[in-house]
């Protein structure tokens, strides 16, 4: 039973990789990056403040957030689409830099991976959450082609203006995450780089499952 760990910044294309990954090996496919942004618009909704601890770990013990592909379902509603929202995506960073959250999370999260044949996508995965995987890649690309992956994604204008500002975005929370006190956003020590500049996707998935493929014949 085989758990393969994709982490990287904010626009790398770790979640599409990740799914082509795991259809590739006919594995099941977490994003756990949505699990976070879940528990932010829950937090958003629920009028929480973001700034007390307690009251988003208490959310986080009590919401229920499900993931199956790309289907995200908060206490069984369907928020695959809102969770990709400005104003998440403006919250989730203070939401999980707090310690009662991370635990929250990674208590599901290593629950999923206990089933083996996964492949698991986020900022800490390899690093904190599962540091026995048997497969750990940070993917990365230029801050442009994040910025302009990030827009396609979302449908945001990609003229320069546009684009400069949704880079500065994206180094700003990464540079947030690296800076927590709880599983701050790093590279394993043990993870492969794989830089998708300028690469195809299928270049990119077919460079990840033959480095899982070996290490699975291996075992």
């Amino acid at each position: 039973m085989s758990v393969i760990a994709i982490d990287g910044p904010a626009g790398a294309g770790k979640s599409t990789i990740a799914r082509a990954v795991a259809d590739r090996l006919g594995f099941e496919y977490l994003d756990t990056g949505a699990m976070y942004r879940a528990l932010a618009l829950a937090a958003i909704e629920s009028g929480a403040d973001l700034e007390d601890a307690d009251a988003l770990t208490a959310l986080a013990d009590s919401v229920d957030i499900e993931l199956r592909g790309d289907v995200v379902k908060l206490n069984g509603r369907d928020v695959s689409e809102v969770i990709r929202g400005p104003d998440v995506t403006a919250a989730v960073s203070k939401v999980a830099a707090v310690d009662g959250v991370r635990r929250a999370m990674a208590a599901m999260q290593r629950a999923r991976a206990d089933a083996g044949n996964l492949v698991m996508e986020g900022r800490d995965i390899g690093s904190a959450v599962v540091p026995a995987a048997d497969v750990k890649i940070f993917l990365t690309a230029s801050k442009e082609e994040r910025a302009l992956r990030r827009a396609r994604q979302l449908g945001l204008a990609t003229d320069v203006e546009s684009l400069k500002e949704l880079s500065q975005t994206i180094e700003d929370r990464d540079r947030a995450d690296a800076q927590r006190t709880a599983s701050p956003f790093v590279k394993a020590n043990d993870a492969v780089v794989v830089d998708s500049t300028g690469k195809d996707v299928e270049e990119i998935v077919e460079e990840i499952a033959s480095a899982a493929l070996r290490v699975i014949d291996e075992r």
